[in-house]
C-alpha cells in the first residue's frame, strides 16, 4: 500500500488537499501542523483536490480554510475525493438567504 501526502489547511476543516494523486487504497497521510492524520483513499483523487477526512452527511457544511466552502449534495465517505459531484457553493446564493432550497 502506497503512502500519500495531504494538507489540512485549518484544524476546522472537513477536507485536506492532496499533494499526489491517490488511487483507491492508498493511504495518505494528511497533515495539519504537527499533528497527522492517516486516511484510506477510497476511490482516485487527482493531485491537488479534495480528500474528506472523515464521514460527511448530506447537507453537512463543508470546512477548507477553516470557512464554509459549501455543503454535502449527499453522503461522503472519508477517503473519499470532493468536489463538484458531491459538493454544492452556498455563497452568493440569494436563494439560500430566503429560505429557497
Amino acid at each position: 500500500m502506497a503512502s500519500k501526502r495531504a494538507l489540512i489547511l485549518n484544524q476546522k476543516d472537513s477536507v485536506a488537499n492532496v499533494l499526489e494523486e491517490v488511487e483507491p487504497g492508498d493511504q495518505i497521510m494528511a497533515n495539519s501542523g504537527n499533528d497527522t492524520l492517516v486516511i484510506d483513499a477510497v476511490e482516485r483523487i487527482p493531485f491537488g483536490f479534495k480528500v474528506a477526512l472523515r464521514d460527511i452527511s448530506q447537507g453537512e457544511p463543508m470546512f477548507k480554510y477553516g470557512e464554509i466552502i459549501g455543503r454535502a449534495s449527499q453522503a461522503i465517505r472519508k477517503g473519499a475525493l470532493v468536489h463538484v459531484h458531491n459538493l454544492e457553493g452556498v455563497r452568493g446564493r440569494g436563494d439560500l438567504r430566503r429560505g429557497r432550497q
